[in-house]
């Protein structure tokens, strides 16, 4: 029962602090974009699509990280067939985790070029949009 009275005061304490720097003159409160602005570092990109943005970027990263685990997981792999010794349980999982890496490998390229393409078919910053070309063009 104490517990939750201290609770409750110690919401109302930070509400009320809340609504006390809310209306304080020189602390004004960030819109999304400035706040977006601010917590971007510097050099980050700004875009969300084209060739320096942000989903290609996180694309290039995972490709990259499943390529390591699939050279890991085939190493492995070997290892496991190599150290089997004739025993066919063995030779079953050592070529079954061979083979399931370079599925996996195979399935993160299909992937990684579909992701590609639907990015690269988005409009960014980078690329001229074609739209406002065509009616800027037609105005006398």
């Amino acid at each position: 029962m104490m517990r939750n009275k201290k609770q409750i005061l110690l919401l109302i304490v930070l509400v009320i602090g809340g609504v006390f720097l809310m209306s304080t003159p020189g602390v004004s409160a960030l819109t999304l974009r400035e706040g977006a602005e601010a917590a971007r570092c510097d050099g980050c990109p700004a875009d969300l699509f084209g060739d320096t943005g942000v989903f290609k970027q996180i694309t290039n990263t995972l490709i990259y990280i499943v390529g390591i685990i699939a050279v890991i997981m085939l190493v492995f792999g070997g290892i496991k067939y190599v150290v089997s010794g004739g025993d066919a349980k063995k030779v079953t999982d050592a070529k079954n985790t061979v083979l399931y890496a370079i599925i996996g490998l195979v399935i993160a390229f299909v992937s990684y070029a579909i992701v590609t393409f639907v990015i690269s078919a988005l409009p960014s910053s980078d690329k001229p949009n074609t739209t406002s070309l065509v009616s800027s063009s037609t105005k006398c």
